[in-house]
C-alpha cells in the first residue's frame, strides 16, 4: 500500500523536506480512528477504573473512620463499665469494712455481757458460799461455845433449842460489837 502511494505521488522527484499530501491525509484518518477508538474504548474503562478506585479509596477511609468511631465507642464503653467497676469494687470494700466494724462492735457487747454475768454468778456464788460458811460456823462456834459454857457451868446444855437461842445471842452480840 505504501509502495502505491509513493508511486502514485511521484516519489521519486520529490523533495524530502515538503511532506506529501496523501500521506498526510492517510496519516490524519489514521490518527482520527486510533483517536476515536481510544476515546471510545479505552478512556471509559481507565476512568470506571479510576472511578471505582476512587470510590474503594472512599469506602475504605470511611470504613476505617467508621471503625475508629466504633473502636472509640467501645473504648468509652469499657472506661464507664471499668470505672463502674473500680466504683463497685470500692462499694464493696466500704461495706466490708462497716460490717467488719459492726461485728467487732456486736462481739464487745457479747463480751461484755458475758463478762458481766460471769461477774454476777461468781458474786452471787461468793455471796452463797459465804452466808455457807457463816453458818457453818455459826454452828461450830455455837458447837464450841456450848461446849466451852457447860464446862464452865458444869452443867449439861444439851437442850438444842436452848442451845441455839444463847449461840444466836450471843454472835449478834458479837456482830453488834465488831460494827
Amino acid at each position: 500500500m505504501i509502495s502505491t502511494i509513493l508511486a502514485s505521488s511521484g516519489g521519486e522527484g520529490h523533495s524530502p523536506v515538503v511532506p506529501i499530501l496523501s500521506e498526510v491525509v492517510l496519516s490524519l484518518v489514521v490518527v482520527s480512528i486510533l483517536y476515536f477508538l481510544v476515546v471510545k474504548f479505552v478512556v471509559p474503562n481507565f476512568e470506571q477504573a479510576y472511578a471505582d478506585r476512587t470510590a474503594a479509596i472512599e469506602g475504605g477511609i470511611e470504613e476505617a473512620q467508621s471503625a475508629q468511631k466504633e473502636a472509640q465507642a467501645a473504648l468509652e464503653k469499657y472506661t464507664a463499665q471499668l470505672a463502674d467497676a473500680r466504683h463497685e469494687a470500692a462499694a464493696i470494700r466500704e461495706e466490708a469494712r462497716e460490717q467488719g466494724a459492726q461485728i467487732v462492735a456486736e462481739m464487745r457487747e457479747q463480751a461484755q455481757a458475758e463478762s458481766a454475768r460471769i461477774v454476777t454468778a461468781a458474786q452471787a456464788q461468793i455471796t452463797a458460799e459465804r452466808q455457807q460458811a457463816v453458818a457453818q460456823l455459826k454452828s461450830e462456834v455455837g458447837g464450841m461455845a456450848t461446849e466451852l459454857a457447860s464446862r464452865i457451868v458444869g452443867e449439861s446444855l444439851a437442850d438444842t433449842d436452848a442451845q441455839r437461842r444463847t449461840v444466836s445471842r450471843f454472835i449478834d452480840e458479837l456482830e453488834g460489837s465488831a460494827n
